[in-house]
């Protein structure tokens, strides 16, 4: 398996390329769009809304991963942690430790994301998870023995739920990464791979 991507040091702590709107810098579309967003306090959503049309379209299906997909929280939250781990996305894996920790995921089991499927302490379900992320990032698809795992678990909709899931998550983090979307004033980042 390969390594996460590793963003050189000298990309760290640098300005954001493109910044985050506010409620000072937001035309009357942007302020209107951010004041309906229940988590427009975020940057995430702040970058996003730079673009308003981007931010309309793009909120469909991020609305659908995160709020109504039909995986259980915790395998959600395992996709979402090893894509974003994989891509060395600070802002995503900082963000999504506090929501995993918010379903019930333990420091230990962050610790296992990072470490791969070949960790001690997954369940079957889980390491194939995990290897799905794997498998999604570096081969472009999932293969028939990861496959056959899911499938012995999850329906058919659950399983484009997963694949929706990682790459959602994966284009996120390119996103962050690229427009060095700073975290939000008092969020510790979360140690990444040096």
């Amino acid at each position: 398996m390969q390594n996460p991507v590793r963003l050189p040091k000298h990309q760290r702590g640098l300005p954001p390329r493109i910044a985050p709107i506010t409620p000072e810098t937001a035309d009357a579309e942007q302020k209107q769009l951010l004041e309906a967003d229940s988590i427009g306090h975020l940057n995430v959503i702040r970058s996003k809304l730079k673009s308003p049309a981007l931010y309309n379209s793009w909120k469909s299906l991020s609305g659908h991963v995160l709020r109504r997909n039909s995986l259980p929280p915790r395998d959600r939250e395992i996709l979402i942690l090893r894509i974003g781990w994989l891509n060395q996305s600070q802002y995503e894996f900082t963000q999504h430790v506090r929501v995993a920790k918010g379903v019930g995921m333990t420091d230990e089991d962050v610790a296992r994301v990072k470490a791969g499927a070949a960790a001690p302490g997954w369940t079957p379900l889980e390491a194939a998870l995990v290897a799905a992320v794997d498998q999604l990032r570096f081969d472009g698809m999932i293969d028939d023995a990861t496959w056959s795992k899911l499938q012995a678990h999850y329906s058919d909709v659950q399983l484009l739920d997963v694949i929706a899931t990682v790459g959602q998550y994966n284009l996120i983090s390119w996103f962050l990464n690229t427009l060095r979307t700073p975290l939000e004033p008092g969020v510790a980042p979360h140690p990444m791979a040096d």
